[in-house]
């Protein structure tokens, strides 16, 4: 199939149904072999590295968190029904210590597919601990920060974390969180 004769409402819909199958198939958490590993890794950096010049005062909120978690690229997709996925790394103390999942299904008034990155800072071990045991959700009334110059500054903590999305592309000009879950694999 040629994706580029497809109309916008079915790139839409077919968005929306590859990330609804993601979320239903169980993806692993860690990705499978060396390769996929690096590039995630290297993903994981380049999009560090944007969302800092984009923001230099995140450099700063960052250092004073205890830990982060970094997904370069989260699809999200809906038409009535929706969802979305990503995959990215968790950090603690400068080093990284596991891979985590990001998943969300939403249903409602809703339609159209995006791809953000999303990097939340935790401000405590106790924060951390609840997302590593599979125990933090946002709730749907849970906001993100959207990244720009100097967002960083202005940005508080809820229940011990901080979450900023930066949209990379697509035809939802939001990248809410509210549904969101997480599953963390510690690195071996």
């Amino acid at each position: 199939m040629r994706f580029q004769h497809l109309n916008t409402v079915s790139r839409t819909v077919l968005f929306a149904l590859v990330a609804m199958i993601g979320i239903i198939g169980g993806c692993s958490t860690a990705p499978k072999g060396e390769a996929a590993k690096e590039n995630l890794h290297e993903d994981v950096m380049s999009t560090l590295r944007t969302l800092k010049s984009e923001d230099p005062s995140l450099d700063e909120f960052m250092s004073k968190g205890h830990s982060y978690a970094i997904f370069p690229s989260v699809g999200k997709g809906g038409l009535i029904a929706g969802g979305a996925y990503g995959r990215g790394e968790v950090y603690q103390g400068g080093r990284m210590i596991g891979y985590a999942d990001l998943s969300q299904a939403t249903i409602g008034a809703q339609a159209g597919g995006q791809e953000f990155s999303e990097l939340i800072v935790f401000e405590s071990p106790n924060a951390l601990e609840r997302f590593k045991s599979n125990s933090l959700r946002f709730a749907a009334e849970a906001s993100a920060v959207a990244l720009k110059s100097g967002a960083a500054k202005s940005a508080k903590y809820e229940n011990g974390v901080a979450v900023f999305t930066r949209p990379t592309g697509g035809l939802m000009f939001e990248a809410a969180i509210g549904g969101q879950s997480f599953s963390f694999q510690p690195v071996k």
